[in-house]
């Protein structure tokens, strides 16, 4: 297959990119690849909303700038920060104008919420479901663009670059350049290439890697393990967000229920084993203090009280507005036999954003030609050592336009390349044993969970990368004798993503934003990124 755009992922990043080049170039065609179904994306997931400055009256660029500076902790790039902030108005009348609806008070002003390291109130939401609203907007606009192709339940093995000409390619080859993917298609079990003039990754994060998540079971960081396999660079990979309030439910893990931080900023309380609110003994902000803060001392309150949660009091809160505001999280709380009215709920934090990634230059271009990367997959710059609430869903509508821009720029001086490879398989047979992977993949979201968590220190980080080094070598050996299936694929993309994160964590000689070393304490290090 041979496609102009191709767009690897079909979440808010994805579908956003791939609806402005089908609409600017509609003689070009546009291909949107996804491993699951087109809905199942890390946006679906997001429930508390998108921040932006629609209220200027209260409201000011600066600010929202200000706040996103601050909770980035020393390492946001301010230039791409004023970016985002600025032009992500526009983006979010845009996604407005294609039907999404965020709710609206009586008088027909939007509800702005609050949320925690913000000054003031800029979250616009959709209930507890902001995140599908916008992903629902996005593929009936989609359906209506004639020269979009939506293919579902195709898993990318890999980016093609020179070294599948029979070229060597390291990381200081220059001018490594993207030619395609090579896909397994689920439906036909068969492996195919398709070439592209421009790709785009949209593929979400890794939450996968840790044993608890609010991520789905698809965010296994594909996109930053062929990246890096394809001698790309990625940065910060250290710095991952734990989200402070995923439900407690004794036995399950995997992917955690979500409770919103809106809940929190509607005036819920974290309170301890014995009732105490703790949070104005960790910061003067008290429970709307940026995540990283919350979720350190969530995670300290569990370990000086032993206990595997906290709670979130919402009983003191107008049940009535909160039914409204969270129709979701109150039908999954009654479910397990959880009454916010009467009861509290218990609430830990669990693995929910990757703040690196692929490195970005400010039009979402990497350090491979012809190749964007944009959403949760990329560094672009904006979050620095830590994701400022709701800034997420804007990042991936601002950087998709700007990668747009740029790629709609450069289409027509680009040829496809007609001498790539088909997918070698030879030598490969049948897998014998599945136990193979899935003990692998538990030991992996292990040893991620007890050692690379909220807190680290070199010890932990020693361990993590002895035991990644004998998963990589076992997983390897069984990859390269095995024919490939999405499990294995995941596997491996995974292991790969565990090691940059400690590698990342080993290289950053300080505490900074969501990396905390006990052993590094302080903020003595040089400001700058880890790039790998």
């Amino acid at each position: 297959m041979q496609t102009d755009f191709l767009v690897i992922g079909s979440g808010i990043a994805g579908l956003t990119y791939a609806l402005k080049v089908a609409q600017h170039c509609p003689g070009k065609t546009v291909t949107i690849l996804t491993k699951t179904q087109s809905d199942e994306t890390n946006t679906k997931y997001a429930q508390g909303g998108i921040a932006g400055v629609m209220d200027f009256d209260h409201d000011s660029f600066s600010k929202h700038i200000d706040d996103t500076l601050v909770a980035g902790d020393g390492l946001c790039n301010r230039e791409v920060v004023e970016i985002v902030v600025k032009e992500g108005v526009e983006r979010i009348e845009e996604i407005i104008a294609w039907g999404a609806n965020f709710d609206k008070d009586p008088d027909g002003d939007f509800k702005l919420g609050k949320e925690g390291g913000h000054s003031e109130s800029r979250i616009l939401h959709h209930k507890d479901v902001t995140g599908k609203e916008m992903e629902r907007a996005l593929l009936e606009a989609i359906r209506t663009a004639p020269n979009i192709q939506l293919i579902s339940h195709c898993f990318v093995l890999d980016l093609i670059t020179q070294h599948h000409l029979g070229y060597l390619v390291t990381k200081s080859t220059p001018d490594i350049e993207c030619f395609g993917v090579y896909v397994l298609n689920l439906n036909t079990q068969k492996i195919e290439k398709i070439t592209a003039k421009i790709t785009l990754l949209a593929t979400g994060g890794n939450g996968q890697v840790y044993r608890s998540t609010t991520n789905p079971a698809i965010a296994t960081g594909d996109g930053v393990a062929m990246m890096y396999r394809a001698k790309g660079r990625i940065e910060n990979m250290e710095f991952i967000q734990f989200h402070p309030t995923a439900l407690y439910e004794p036995g399950v893990r995997g992917h955690s229920f979500l409770i919103t931080e809106a809940v929190r900023g509607d005036g819920a309380i974290l309170r301890n084993a014995s009732g105490e609110a703790f949070m104005e003994r960790y910061d003067s902000r008290k429970d709307l203090a940026p995540r990283d803060i919350v979720a350190r001392a969530i995670d300290n309150e569990m370990k000086v009280n032993g206990t595997e949660y906290v709670y979130l009091d919402c009983r003191h809160m107008d049940q009535q507005k909160f039914i409204e505001h969270f129709p979701n999280i109150h039908a999954k709380c009654l479910s397990i036999g959880i009454d916010v009215s009467k009861d509290m709920i218990p609430v830990s934090p669990a693995a929910h954003y990757s703040c690196g990634g692929i490195k970005t230059d400010a039009w979402g271009q990497t350090s491979i030609k012809n190749l964007f990367a944009s959403g949760e997959c990329a560094s672009t710059g904006l979050h620095g050592a830590n994701r400022l609430a709701s800034n997420s869903l804007l990042e991936a509508m601002v950087f998709s336009h700007r990668s747009y821009l740029k790629s709609v720029e450069m289409i027509h001086s680009i040829d496809f390349r007609n001498d790539v490879p088909d997918w070698n398989a030879e030598g490969t047979t049948a897998p014998r044993e599945k136990i193979l992977i899935t003990q692998s993949l538990k030991e992996l979201k292990l040893l991620m969970s007890d050692y690379v968590g909220i807190v680290r220190n070199n010890e932990r980080l020693r361990r993590a990368n002895k035991r990644l080094d004998l998963l990589h070598e076992e997983t390897e050996a069984l990859y390269q004798h095995t024919e490939v299936s999405p499990q294995l694929c995941e596997l491996r993309n995974m292991i790969t993503v565990a090691y940059l994160v400690v590698k990342s964590a080993e290289l950053r000689h300080e505490s900074r934003g969501l990396h905390y070393n006990t052993d590094f304490p302080d903020r003595s290090a040089i400001l700058q990124n880890t790039i790998l």
